[in-house]
């Protein structure tokens, strides 16, 4: 996910989708605990993409106030 798209995004918005990227990255865990996974660089997209939200989110909420 872009920087660019997230940054367009709500801070509510934003909240959703990281709670559904971590969703995501506790199955893909799951899945490489098991040794069922089929792309295990998804991890590491999936890990990058909830910081980046974090980051922004963080940014959001200081300009606030």
């Amino acid at each position: 996910m872009k920087p660019s798209e997230l940054k367009d995004m709500t801070v509510e918005e934003l909240s959703d989708k990281e709670q559904e990227l971590r969703r995501e990255l506790f199955n893909l865990r799951f899945q490489q605990a098991t040794g069922e996974i089929q792309n295990p660089m998804r991890i590491r997209t999936v890990k990058r993409d909830i910081a980046r939200i974090l980051t922004i989110k963080t940014e959001k909420l200081k300009a606030k106030g």
